[in-house]
């Protein structure tokens, strides 16, 4: 006596749907490509700025008095000699000089005075290091800073638009193939939906971690030890964000996908989303030093993944900041996850012309 096969249980059916979404996309050679280009760029952004910042050619310095002798026929710096220690502090503040050489009565003979640091190759002339001084403990290097906030924004960017659209293609593909009648026979909507969220999450967590690493290797390989230390904690509370808000735009990917029923349409409804992704890109790329625009888009659910890791960064948030701005942003997902299921729901099975709004969302 034959007996009919139990159909697969709620959690094993999000599985089975994440499993043949993740295998799907290991096995797309346009995926594969995309993620090593991904790695080549924000690895090369990440060191090009490292070292674009520790070794500059003839590096700008003031000296007071006889501290000048000591840059006799060294090479690899300009140096502007004063007559004052005050007349190098303001050299040093406005930016004309990257470092100052004064006189004192240290061992050594001289100290020296920078702004928020003093340049690696100028303190290697010294078989003793000197006594530094620095005018703002707490500023940041302007050029490290942006490509900081160059990297932030282009992983971010990169990895919620390529999954993004993917998920939208392969919910509007099942629906053209018909494919998608098939499943739901099987399984349930939800369980569809979840664990197409879910294997794309893995994916792009993955992916995230993975360029955390690399990161870290990248600046250890070059000597940026200090950058890395800054980074630290940003890259760590990057990725917890990034996992959570990926969440919330795959399910709105996934939701505005089901809406239409032809490749040639995705963009009629996704664009929404997309915009939604690009906007935090450009902020913080034009707006990295701004505390203002930075508080502000570190408790927006789109942008706190970019503007909360670059606060945090620049030391301007306050340890309990990034707590509560994770609590708005996971809140938020879970609220746009409700909303895009019942969008998925009401459109997976409606062919033929674009689901209107109104009914995508009716109860």
């Amino acid at each position: 006596m034959s007996t009919v096969p139990a159909s697969p249980g709620f959690g094993q059916s999000i599985w089975l749907v994440a499993q043949r979404e993740i295998m799907a996309r290991l096995r797309s050679k346009a995926f594969v490509i995309s993620t090593i280009i991904l790695f080549v760029v924000m690895i090369g952004a990440l060191v090009v700025g490292g070292l674009v910042a520790k070794h500059q050619s003839d590096t700008p310095v003031a000296a007071v008095g006889s501290s000048a002798a000591l840059f006799e026929d060294v090479p690899g710096y300009d140096v502007t000699e004063v007559a004052t220690v005050d007349e190098a502090e303001k050299l040093v503040s406005d930016g004309t000089v990257d470092a100052a050489v004064v006189p004192d009565d240290s061992p050594v003979g001289v100290r020296l005075i920078g702004e928020t640091d003093v340049p690696t190759s100028l303190l290697t002339q010294f078989s003793i290091s000197p006594t530094v001084t620095l005018l703002d403990e707490n500023a940041e290097n302007p050029l490290i800073v942006y490509f900081v906030a160059l990297g932030f924004g282009l992983v971010f960017f990169m990895s919620a638009m390529t999954f993004g659209q993917v998920i939208a293609q392969s919910v509007v593909e099942e629906k053209q193939t018909r494919v998608v009648e098939i499943l739901m026979s099987a399984i349930s909507v939800r369980a569809l939906l979840a664990g197409k969220v879910i294997g794309n999450s893995i994916l792009a967590f993955a992916q995230i971690a993975a360029l955390a690493v690399l990161s870290i290797i990248g600046l250890t390989v070059i000597g940026q030890n200090e950058l890395l230390l800054g980074l630290g904690t940003p890259i760590v509370w990057f990725v917890a964000f990034f996992a959570i808000g990926f969440v919330l735009l795959a399910a709105m990917f996934a939701a505005t996908g089901s809406m239409v029923s032809r490749q040639e349409d995705i963009g009629s409804t996704t664009t929404p989303v997309t915009m939604l992704v690009m906007i935090p890109y450009f902020l913080v790329i034009f707006f990295h030093d701004n505390p203002l625009v930075l508080t502000i888009m570190s408790y927006v659910p789109f942008s706190a993944p970019v503007g909360m890791p670059m606060r945090l960064f620049l030391g301007t948030a306050q340890w309990w900041e990034p707590i509560l701005s994770l609590v708005v942003l996971a809140a938020s997902a879970a609220l746009v996850v409700m909303l895009g299921s019942r969008i998925y729901e009401n459109s997976l099975l409606k062919m033929g012309s674009r689901v209107k709004w109104g009914d995508a969302l009716k109860r």
